[in-house]
């Protein structure tokens, strides 16, 4: 019999605002959704960002490509039956709706579910989405929308089941109110805690105890610890600072470091991770096409380059020196063929295997007017597979200088 397998996907990480900007492209500038398919077979989403619209139109899921309407709504997208939570209310987390190809489809079914706002009173989550589409906000109204849309009020701390799934609540220390989610699977525990300020004694608490002994702990980490003790104090967000001393006390496995600030670029996001790695073992920096899977033999973590990266590249044979850390934390240098190379980035086979998210120098011998020069290079690991030859590990970079 096999092993219960579940796949955590992450199509937006951002916080606040999405992003364009190109000093944010390797972690990614969508808002705030994530995808999780339980070893039962549900379907689960968390928060509807913008990264909900590349998941609507992600072809593996559609039977046909969305087709336009004339009217600024997509019409396609095959999601027979979907439970979607949205921690809160702000546009951040709710923004990806309209733009959500497979809720134009009569086929599907999605069950939404959220707390009841004391601004708004009964049916919530259904007045803040009339709302978003109302004019003069959007071209059409909710009621282009064919899908079968149900919608569920919940409180923090209520638990219940969905297929062979365990969710629990938990109220969350942000302004107007948010949920934190915690999802038991067969494979696994994942916990989403977005958008959640320390200092509520009693809040804090709640954390915890939606975040004890989770195998993945989705945390808040928008803000420094600097400018959560100063000009950001208030704002309803985390730092990595906090999201390690919580995963530290509750026995987390592996903390991912959620709803990047709209301002802070690749290299930022790069320097809080190695911050977050110093104080604790297992710890990821959320980014788009970022894949979970819990459950599996040899559980892993592994990140894939854009679309626009690998599209570019081409095959090549360029001698390198390498030098990185392991899994383990350990610091390594060896001899190894560049291949695949890109203007973005590049494939590699190494005998060691180094960390997800870690920092790799390149120096790499290519052909010039005057014979071989040396190139030095900065990498960005995003993508590690096993090798065919064995002993091997096939490495994903992408170039930071």
């Amino acid at each position: 019999m096999k092993d219960p397998v579940a796949k955590l996907s992450f199509w937006g990480a951002r916080g606040s605002t999405p992003t364009v900007d190109p000093t944010t492209w390797r972690y990614g500038g969508n808002t705030p959704c994530l995808e999780l398919s339980a070893p039962d077979g549900t379907e689960f989403i968390l928060d509807c960002g913008t990264g909900l619209r590349m998941l609507g139109n992600r072809e593996t899921l559609s039977n046909s490509r969305p087709k336009d309407d004339g009217k600024g709504a997509a019409k396609g997208g095959r999601f027979p039956e979907t439970h979607i939570f949205v921690t809160h209310y702000h546009w951040d987390h709710i923004q990806g709706i309209p733009f959500f190809a497979p809720l134009y489809a009569e086929n599907n079914e999605f069950h939404f579910y959220s707390f009841r706002s004391k601004f708004l009173g009964r049916d919530s989550l259904k007045q803040v989405l009339e709302a978003q589409m109302a004019v003069p906000y959007f071209p059409v109204d909710m009621s282009a929308m064919s899908a079968k849309r149900n919608f569920t009020e919940l409180e923090g701390g209520d638990s219940f089941t969905i297929g062979e799934n365990k969710i629990a609540t938990r109220w969350l220390n942000h302004p107007q109110g948010c949920l934190g989610f915690r999802i038991e699977t067969p494979a696994g525990t994942v916990v989403y805690a977005t958008d959640n300020e320390p200092g509520d004694a009693k809040l804090d608490e709640s954390l915890q105890e939606l975040a004890a002994g989770a195998d993945i702990f989705i945390n808040d980490a928008q803000f420094t610890p600097e400018q959560l003790v100063s000009t950001r104090r208030g704002w309803g967000h985390s730092s990595w600072m906090h999201g390690v001393r919580t995963a530290r006390a509750v026995d987390a496995k592996t903390l991912v470091l959620f709803h990047h600030d709209p301002d802070s670029t690749d290299r930022m996001l790069d320097t809080i991770l190695r911050q977050a790695r110093d104080e604790f073992d297992s710890v990821f920096a959320a980014s788009e096409g970022m894949v979970i899977t819990l459950g599996a033999p040899g559980e892993r973590v592994e990140t894939h380059m854009p679309g626009s990266s690998s599209a570019l590249r081409r095959e090549a044979r360029f001698h390198a020196r390498v030098c990185g850390v392991t899994e383990g934390g350990h610091a390594f240098e060896e001899e190894t063929v560049v291949r695949d190379l890109s203007l973005q980035g590049a494939s590699m086979s190494l005998q060691h295997s180094p960390r997800l998210q870690s920092e790799l120098q390149v120096t790499m011998e290519t052909p010039g007017v005057d014979g071989l020069q040396t190139m030095q290079l900065r990498g960005y690991v995003v993508r590690i597979d096993s090798e065919a030859e064995k002993g091997h590990t096939a490495v994903g970079v992408v170039f930071t200088d």
